[in-house]
């Protein structure tokens, strides 16, 4: 039995069929992925994502901690409430971890990572804060809910009061902020709208029930992972780990090297792009018919082999999608090696859809 979450119990007696991802046991669907994941394209879906890690980084040198510790820059953070994605590296340039961290005030710092790596990023971070004397405090006591969809951000507003509602449909993009009690961030990771709420774990059941009783569809971590992979985004422990880096994930974009700051992992990255990048990840369309799934090989004319990092049939486009890593110099038709079978697939820069559209032509 794997750890729980203050909504398992709602979770059960919904008839969810819950598996254990990460050492927690969560929903994978309450009956229908298709279902689920429609929702979240069409209306307005609600997934418990209690289980990933919110660590509070407080002290007069929080923000040279994650200077050092984070390969994107959070001197780029100044407004309280804004948030930056990006990655912890080790020393050789693998990432350890891909994390949210909100700047909440210039002492008061929060991220918000994997619930895989919980541990190891946990002693990652202490092990590093010690010498800068910051406080690392997990935040066990916090639930945390993603409501997802076109509908998302107001069906969430309409639980808060008048002004705390002005207050959420205000926030931009990747920015959150306390509102009504609760830690309401305008983030994601489907492709849609919506919101991430945060809030004391005693209060998960009544929000969950309040927006299931106001349309908002319960959904589990197959939908979810359909709805981030259409949105090209990557998965921990699958395209990317600690034996690769950002510049070969799909994540260069993540990485501030901006030149008065040193952080674990920048030499190696220096050099990967010194001597060149010799893999990428980009995105498949089968052409026929089949499944493309993580691990399958990928098979590059003229250039050489990849493989497939993850993939599924995707409800939106109604064929099968994946991303790959392979080699650099890969433009044109690949074939990938399914059930024996070599078949054919287009490659397509990600996203594959963004705001419920087809991006891929």
């Amino acid at each position: 039995m794997g750890r729980r979450t203050p909504l398992f119990t709602v979770h059960a007696s919904a008839g969810a069929r819950i598996v254990e991802f990460g050492g927690w046991d969560m929903p994978l669907h309450y009956g229908s992925l298709l279902a689920e994941h429609h929702a979240v394209r069409r209306s307005a879906g609600v997934f418990d994502v209690s289980h990933m890690c919110i660590i509070d980084l407080e002290g007069a040198e929080t923000r040279a901690l994650l200077r050092m510790l984070f390969a994107n820059d959070v001197g780029k953070l100044t407004i309280p409430g804004k948030a930056l994605y990006g990655c912890l590296l080790n020393e050789r340039g693998g990432v350890i971890d891909d994390l949210i961290v909100y700047y909440l005030g210039e002492r008061w710092f929060r991220a918000v990572v994997n619930a895989a790596t919980r541990a190891k990023d946990l002693q990652w971070i202490r092990q590093h804060a010690a010498g800068f004397g910051v406080k690392v405090t997990e935040r066990a006591d916090l639930a945390m809910l993603a409501v997802q969809g076109p509908e998302a951000r107001e069906r969430v507003a309409a639980l808060l009061s008048g002004a705390g509602a002005a207050r959420a449909l205000a926030l931009e993009a990747f920015c959150g902020a306390e509102i009504d009690g609760w830690f309401v961030a305008r983030t994601g990771y489907t492709g849609e709208e919506g919101f991430e709420v945060m809030l004391p774990g005693e209060q998960a059941q009544s929000l969950w029930r309040a927006l299931t009783a106001a349309g908002v569809a319960p959904c589990g971590l197959g939908a979810r992972d359909t709805l981030r992979l259409e949105a090209g985004m990557n998965l921990y422990g699958q395209d990317m780990d600690e034996h690769t880096s950002p510049l070969e994930s799909g994540l260069a974009w993540t990485v501030a090297m901006s030149p008065d700051r040193a952080f674990i992992g920048r030499e190696a990255l220096e050099a990967q792009r010194a001597r060149g990048v010799e893999r990428k990840l980009v995105g498949l369309v089968l052409q026929e018919r089949g499944v493309l799934r993580a691990h399958q090989r990928v098979i590059a004319a003229g250039t050489g082999e990849g493989e497939i990092t993850s993939g599924s049939y995707s409800p939106t486009l109604e064929r099968s999608i994946a991303l790959a890593r392979v080699p650099t110099p890969t433009r044109g038709p690949v074939q990938v090696e399914v059930r024996g079978k070599l078949l054919d697939a287009r490659v397509v820069k990600p996203p594959f859809v963004r705001h419920g559209k087809s991006l891929i032509g």
